[in-house]
């Protein structure tokens, strides 16, 4: 057996939580399904195994899937009933003007790109909270919590108030993030080619909370931040220092 990517953060009867790590698909590639994914995985080693929701590829953190028929069905409703509280963490280029602040903005899928979404007054509504945890002159680290879950909201929501999320390449314009970028003496090698800090969106799905439809009991689960986005904030801390 191959070594994991993945790893459990909690499991009983009905449901199996995962750590899922950043540059992996919650579920199958429509178009090519050799690509390595989390539900493939998962089903190779549990019976059966259901999708209550998905993050994005280059998102890490938690993810809940369900075992049965019937806890998928009931936590479905749970979501689609947004009894379900999820929180995720983003490093962001700029500093919301609101320390704790609301967005409401309509957005559909973009007409001329590709699976982008776009502000549009004709989309859905979607609803996104924020709060800034840290802040490092141009750099900021929040929590943000989604009201509706719609595709790629988040990075769309972080766009529309010009704080677009690093290493979006997407919604922003990284590729990747590089210690050159803030460090003004950086030394470069120039026989080799530096390495980024981070090579993938800044986002994190930090913690899932709800009552669990089971047992009944009030279940907050969470996905401690990557190495990646923590190697970034320790460098913000040392160079760049507190707003």
């Amino acid at each position: 057996m191959g070594k994991k990517r993945w790893s459990i953060i909690f499991e009983d009867d009905h449901i199996i939580v995962i750590d899922k790590p950043a540059g992996m698909l919650s579920i199958p590639d429509r178009y090519r399904e050799d690509i390595p994914n989390l539900l493939t995985s998962l089903r190779n080693h549990r019976e059966e195994i259901f999708v209550n929701h998905r993050l994005d590829k280059d998102t890490s953190g938690i993810i809940l899937y369900s075992k049965t028929a019937d806890a998928h069905a009931k936590f479905s409703a749970l979501f689609e009933s947004r009894n379900i509280d999820k929180r995720y963490m983003a490093i962001v280029n700029g500093l919301p003007i609101e320390e704790v602040g609301l967005i409401e903005l309509k957005i559909t899928l973009s007409k001329n790109k590709r699976k982008q979404m776009v502000i549009d007054q004709k989309g859905k509504l979607s609803v996104t909270k924020y709060r800034i945890l840290e802040t490092w002159k141009n750099f900021s680290l929040l929590e943000l919590k989604i009201i509706t879950g719609r595709m790629h909201q988040i990075r769309v929501h972080m766009k529309a108030i010009n704080c677009p999320i690093i290493c979006d390449s997407t919604y922003g314009n990284e590729e990747g993030f590089f210690l050159s970028s803030i460090k003004r003496k950086y030394r470069r090698n120039k026989d080799v080619a530096e390495r980024p800090l981070l090579s993938r969106m800044a986002l994190h799905a930090h913690s899932l909370s709800f009552v669990h439809p089971f047992t009944k009991e009030e279940t907050t689960l969470t996905s401690e931040m990557p190495k990646d986005m923590k190697a970034v904030i320790k460098q913000f801390g040392k160079i760049l220092g507190p707003k």
